[in-house]
């Protein structure tokens, strides 16, 4: 059983000083994670790594009807709550532009949502709820993956899935993905 996993039992009994381990256990770990991811971004860009963990964390601790069953489960919710942090930011900042043309990606070289353009987030958030309906648990693998960052290995043990079962579903999705948004720019 993990640190995490041990902090949000302890959590879900009531414990006080638990939510404040939680907090700083993911929170800097988590802030970690974006800052690698954003690195590479230019001056300008409107959303800091500080910043989508910040509104990750309140819409996590905000909720005080959600209770965590384990890592997987609090990783899961993690990357949902970035994933509309990003969706939502993509939409505002679309609905300001209608009109623009459409130009084509390589989903080879997109690895996080908040390295692609307002249009490629959008168009992978679409893809992905169809995704969800098919296959939950890859769809989880596509959050984890391209909206926190995970590496394979921390997405297969966040998922409790074998590392090569993660593989061979990162495979498929990444296909997939690429197929539907050809399809949706046609």
């Amino acid at each position: 059983m993990s640190d995490i996993t041990r902090i949000l039992d302890r959590v879900q009994e009531g414990h006080s000083k638990a939510a404040e381990e939680l907090l700083t256990l993911v929170y800097d770990e988590l802030r970690k994670l974006a800052a690698f991811r954003m690195a590479n971004e230019g001056a300008g860009h409107t959303l800091q790594p500080t910043a989508l963990v910040h509104e990750a964390w309140l819409k996590l601790a905000g909720s005080t009807q959600q209770q965590w069953h384990n890592r997987k489960h609090f990783f899961g919710a993690a990357a949902e709550a970035m994933r509309r942090i990003l969706i939502d930011r993509a939409r505002k900042c679309n609905r300001s532009r209608h009109g623009h043309g459409l130009e084509r990606i390589d989903l080879s070289r997109v690895d996080v949502a908040v390295e692609a353009d307002d249009d490629t987030l959008l168009a992978v958030d679409e893809a992905l709820s169809r995704l969800a309906e098919e296959s939950p648990e890859r769809a989880e693998l596509v959050k984890l993956r391209y909206f926190v960052g995970l590496s394979l290995s921390d997405a297969a043990e966040a998922l409790g899935i074998s590392e090569s079962t993660a593989k061979r579903q990162w495979n498929y999705v990444r296909a997939w993905l690429f197929r539907k948004l050809k399809e949706s720019r046609e």
